[in-house]
């Protein structure tokens, strides 16, 4: 079976050597800016903590429980934006969200025939899957026809969801994929004024600035060779699945590669988008100067304005102000570090400047450009990937130490607020699913480290809340991981949706168990004001201090002004830990606490009452801990 794609760290590494770079390269130096801390407080006082809930639009509302491997739509259903009810927005905001991410609605190329509508088919050797890519978007100003219950009014049927889900105040945000689009192209939407990528490009070279592709002269584009038997719709006869697509010259692939024939496990059925980027790597734009990581979207905005840019920086900017005098409110931009950040200065300070509260993620994988693309591309949250979801992974499945979160935490306190955490999205292992811990449950003082830990969002994708396994054969999707290339059906979520009544009414007992865990702790992280304000470790002093305290504990002190809160986390499958928690001198000190007996409540269940004890030499709290347990103290002054 084929991997969804290839690992994108590979990609990102392999496309930036093709340009020349032996090594991913900082844009400009990292600085630190001092003023800029107050700037995002000020946002996230209007926004608040959000929680951001990922959903895959056409597998949402799907109720249709077939699940034939490569299924047609007719035989295994598809969700539409209708599905998206009153009732299913608000058993969304029951789970705390304040934000949802409508994956796959953008017009991305799909196999199934909507010429009828005047949209173009698609060729099957360059679509994977038999629904498609959603990364691999034809039409940007328009969206994906199988999600409408009337295809000619798909535009129309969005704007009501968008609607609908601004009445449940809350914010809806989609994909920008910037780095590349669908081989095949073509919008028949855009407005007037607007050109369609690649149309006026100078085919006979390699580069040119304001050419939006690049091109193997001479070349003409080859399908890719299969690999492991593979065929396009599993061999199913259609009359353009012949080994052939027209493409003259070849362009780029989407991933960095210059052969006019890809390879297999390349992003073969997309092409690269030129942003002045030189063959060599070597940019042919102006420079964003290194001041301008202290400077706000409106200097940014203005230092655009009097420069020309490439082609490819101009088109994007339509995209993004079309779906936001839309009503969008936000964007996740997917691989956002293979686009240089001088484009995400230009495109962000042009959103901020339509809608100052607009919600802007970056897909991104490099830790040491996490800096840069916070205060030179100004973006207001980043994928916290590669370090904290990686370690939190290995920790539940008994891999790694504890201590390596205290690490991370202390690596990125400047910018903990930017960084987004999530244990599950489309592009990861579900939890339940066998190749990650087998069992949903496990995740849960994970989660409640990972909700609470820092100033940052958190990020849920559907079904993880009634512990979705994802292990079932799709197709061209690869099971672990809930496909995004198929029509189906999620067994877990089905269940809740129960009908479309969305009251969880077929979930098992223990669906229903890890549906309340989640309601409980992301309503608690997202309104409690401690959560967005100070931290302190206290693993690392218990480590050293307290007797049966190890690395498969973890402990730290959140508070604000309001409230103060001690969480403790147990990662152990097996085993009950029963100790004293120590607090330093220096929180005792921060939290003004004399000697005596405080009570202290857990707010995530609200059954236990405990007393924190200080003398004038230190403070402890009695602690049993449950195999998978976890407290979030409050204290009661």
């Amino acid at each position: 079976m084929l991997n969804i794609k290839t690992t994108l760290l590979t990609a990102i590494i392999v496309t930036l050597s093709l340009f020349g770079c032996s090594e991913p390269q900082p844009s400009t130096p990292q600085i630190k800016p001092s003023n800029l801390k107050a700037q995002h407080e000020a946002f996230e006082q209007k926004q608040g903590k959000p929680v951001l809930y990922q959903v895959f639009t056409r597998l949402f509302g799907n109720k249709n429980s077939t699940n034939k491997p490569w299924g047609t739509l007719e035989e295994n259903g598809v969700g539409k934006f209708n599905d998206f009810t009153d009732e299913a927005l608000e058993g969304i905001k029951e789970l705390g969200v304040t934000h949802i991410w409508y994956t796959g609605v953008l017009h991305h190329a799909v196999v199934r025939d909507y010429t009828n509508f005047g949209i173009s088919m698609d060729d099957p050797d360059v679509v994977k899957g038999r629904a498609g890519s959603p990364y691999a978007v034809k039409d940007y100003y328009n969206v994906n026809p199988d999600l409408a219950v009337e295809p000619a009014n798909r535009l129309q049927e969005f704007k009501a969801l968008i609607e609908r889900t601004h009445n449940h105040e809350l914010k809806a945000i989609i994909d920008i994929v910037p780095n590349h689009v669908a081989r095949n192209y073509q919008s028949i939407s855009k407005p007037e004024g607007v050109e369609d990528f690649g149309a006026t490009d100078d085919t006979s070279v390699e580069y040119h600035r304001d050419n939006n592709f690049y091109y193997v002269v001479g070349e003409a584009f080859k399908v890719p060779e299969p690999v492991n038997g593979y065929k396009p719709l599993d061999g199913e006869a259609h009359p353009m699945a012949d080994g052939q697509f027209e493409e003259m010259p070849a362009k780029w692939t989407g991933n960095g590669s210059r052969a006019a024939q890809p390879k297999h496990d390349d992003w073969y059925e997309t092409v690269k988008i030129n942003y002045g980027v030189r063959p060599d790597g070597t940019y042919d734009f102006d420079r964003l100067p290194p001041e301008y990581a202290e400077k706000d979207y409106r200097e940014h905005y203005a230092f655009w304005a009097e420069r020309d840019v490439p082609d490819s920086w101009k088109k994007y900017r339509q995209i993004v102000e079309y779906w936001i005098d839309f009503g969008i409110d936000g964007f996740r931009f997917d691989v956002a570090e293979l686009v240089p950040v001088e484009v995400w200065s230009y495109l962000n300070s042009a959103i901020k400047m339509k809608n100052p509260d607009a919600f802007l993620l970056a897909e991104i994988y490099q830790p040491h450009l996490y800096r840069d693309f916070i205060h030179l591309g100004k973006m207001d949250y980043l994928y916290d990937k590669v370090d904290f979801y990686d370690v939190t992974k290995a920790i539940m499945q008994g891999k790694e130490s504890t201590d390596k979160l205290v690490e991370i935490q202390h690596k990125f306190a400047d910018i903990e607020q930017y960084l987004m955490h999530f244990l599950e999205n489309h592009d990861e292992q579900r939890i339940a699913s066998p190749d990650f811990v087998g069992n949903a449950d496990i995740a849960r003082p994970a989660m409640v480290v990972s909700a609470t830990i820092s100033r940052s969002p958190t990020m849920l994708y559907f079904a993880q809340d009634v512990g979705e396994a994802a292990k079932e054969d799709a197709g061209f999707g690869d099971p672990t991981r809930t496909t995004i290339f198929d029509y189906w059906g999620v067994p877990s979520h089905q269940r809740w949706m129960n009908g479309g009544r969305f009251d969880g009414g077929q979930l098992s007992d223990k669906e229903k168990s890890l549906r309340d865990f989640y309601i409980r702790l992301m309503n608690l992280s997202a309104s409690s004001s401690a959560f967005n304000g100070g931290y302190m470790d206290l693993h690392r002093f218990n480590r050293s201090q307290t007797e049966n305290y190890d690395g498969r504990l973890m402990s730290y002190a959140r508070w604000s002004d309001e409230e103060k809160v001690i969480v403790i986390a147990n990662y152990d499958t097996q085993k009950q830990y029963t100790f004293d928690l120590k607090l330093p001198t220096s929180l005792v000190s921060k939290w003004n606490l004399a000697t005596g007996e405080y009570k202290i409540f857990d707010r995530l269940y609200g059954e236990i009452e405990k007393k924190l004890i200080v003398t004038d030499k230190n403070a402890s709290l009695k602690v049993d801990l449950q195999p998978l347990q976890s407290y979030i103290f409050y204290l009661s002054e």
